[in-house]
C-alpha cells in the first residue's frame, strides 16, 4: 500500500477543512472538496503576477474591471447576434434563444422559461407572446396547475432554428475569439462560479432596494 499516497491525501483533507470554502454551512462534503482541487490545480497552472490593466495605477480595483468587461462582452455578443439574425424571421436576439431553451430543455410554464433566461416577467411575457404570434411556440393549461401555462416549441419554431443556427454557431464560435481549449475550459470554469453564486441570489426574487445590501452580506471576506 502506498502510504505515502494517503499522507498526501489527508493533507489535502485538512488543507480544504481549513478553507474559507469548507467554513460555508453545508460545504464540508465530497463535491466541495473536488471542486476545491480543481481550482487549486487551476491556480497552480494559472500565473502568479498579476495582469495590469487601465487604471490600475489609479487605483482602480479588479472588481471593477471584471465587472466592465462581462459588460462588454454582452455587447460584443449582441452586436454578433445581431448580425446572425440579418435576413432572418428573427427580432431579437432574445427570440431565437428562448427557442434553444425550449428544444433543450422541453416545455415548461412561462415562469420557469422567463427565470431559464435570467428575465423580469414583463420583459419575457413580451418575448413569450411574440413566439407563439409567430408560431413558433405555443401554450396549454398546466395539468400540475390551471393558473399556470405550459410553452413548447412548434415545427415552425425549430424549422425556424435549423435555418438559422449556422450563423448562431457562426457567433457564439466568434465570441470566444482566439481561446484555446484549455482557456476556453477554465473561463467556464470561472463563470459557471459567477452564475451559480448569482442565479441562487436571483431565484429570492429581492427588491431592488434591499437587494445590494443582501448580496454583500454573502460575499466572502478577504
Amino acid at each position: 500500500m502506498k502510504y505515502d499516497l494517503i499522507k498526501e491525501v489527508v493533507d489535502l483533507v485538512r488543507q480544504f477543512e481549513e478553507s474559507d470554502q469548507a467554513k460555508k454551512p453545508g460545504s464540508a462534503n465530497l463535491e466541495a472538496f473536488k471542486k476545491w482541487i480543481c481550482r487549486a490545480t487551476l491556480n497552480e497552472q494559472s500565473p502568479n503576477t498579476e495582469p495590469d490593466w487601465e487604471g490600475k495605477a489609479n487605483g482602480r480595483s479588479a472588481e471593477s474591471v471584471i465587472s466592465t468587461m462581462l459588460v462588454h462582452m454582452n455587447r460584443f455578443a449582441k452586436s454578433y447576434s445581431r448580425s446572425a439574425m440579418q435576413g432572418s424571421p428573427f427580432s431579437t436576439q432574445e427570440d431565437f434563444i428562448y427557442l434553444i431553451t425550449l428544444k433543450s430543455f422541453g416545455e415548461m410554464t412561462k415562469m420557469e422559461l422567463i427565470k431559464k433566461n435570467v428575465h423580469e416577467k414583463p420583459v419575457g411575457i413580451q418575448i413569450i407572446n411574440r413566439l407563439i404570434s409567430q408560431g413558433w411556440a405555443k401554450q396549454k393549461e398546466s395539468e400540475a396547475d390551471r393558473r399556470s401555462k405550459v410553452i413548447s416549441i412548434t415545427k415552425s419554431g425549430l424549422l425556424a432554428l435549423e435555418n438559422q443556427m449556422e450563423k448562431i454557431r457562426q457567433a457564439s464560435k466568434v465570441v470566444t475569439a482566439d481561446l484555446t481549449h484549455k482557456e476556453q475550459m477554465q473561463l467556464i470554469h470561472l463563470l459557471s462560479k459567477l452564475n451559480d453564486f448569482h442565479q441562487k441570489i436571483y431565484q429570492l426574487n429581492i427588491d431592488n432596494e434591499k437587494l445590494l445590501d443582501h448580496v454583500i452580506e454573502l460575499l466572502p471576506q478577504h
